[in-house]
């Protein structure tokens, strides 16, 4: 999938302009993309649309009008489009507890290490951004990239090309393995034509 460039990013004022619309677009496109894992996890599978807004809400948010902060969140934010033959995601711990999240953030520590998405099949362990642990706790927020085997891509993409309508999606899940939480959660049937789509710009 093609990296962001900086000529595509809006001055503040002409992102203000049409702010309400393009947040709506990408609000319902990230809903499809979020999947619950369980009451106090979620996932969410980036694409350009979901860094790209990324980017304008931080440069609206903090105000960054100098070029060198421009570049800087544009190369952080990029890290958020796959690359060709993988997916991306993000990782939420979700729990507004205070003692509840200290509590699961250490139980759940390297909890990165632990994620895989199945794919008719075909399982990807996620890779993820280093250095995102403080002190044997799990960050609340993680970086997750999904290296996509040929097969499993070809299956998700398969009938999925030369104007024929796709054939229905293999079945796919997000399986955690983790010491204190061992799961399954099957991904709905958007969500995985959401992937697709996006192994098919790759």
């Amino acid at each position: 999938m093609r990296k962001i460039e900086r000529s595509e990013l809006l001055p503040l004022g002409d992102y203000e302009a049409l702010r309400a619309r393009f947040a709506a677009r990408v609000l319902e496109a990230k809903r499809v993309r979020r999947v619950r894992l369980g009451d106090e996890m979620s996932l969410v599978f980036e694409n350009r649309d979901t860094a790209l807004w990324q980017i304008q809400e931080m440069l609206r948010t903090e105000r960054i009008t100098a070029e060198a902060g421009i570049l800087h969140e544009l190369a952080t934010y990029n890290e958020l489009v796959p690359a060709d033959g993988e997916l991306s995601a993000t990782l939420f711990l979700e729990i507004p507890d205070r003692a509840r999240r200290d509590e699961q953030l250490t139980r759940l520590c390297a909890i990165e290490e632990h994620v895989s998405l199945e794919l008719d099949g075909s399982r990807a362990r996620a890779t993820f951004e280093e250095g995102r642990r403080d002190r044997g706790r799990a960050a609340a927020v993680q970086y997750l990239k999904f290296p996509i085997a040929p097969v499993a891509r070809a299956a998700l993409l398969r009938g999925a090309s030369f104007g024929s309508p796709p054939a229905s999606p293999p079945s796919a899940a997000i399986v955690l393995d983790h010491p204190a939480l061992a799961a399954r959660y099957a991904l709905p049937i958007a969500t995985v034509s959401a992937l697709r789509e996006d192994l098919a710009d790759s």
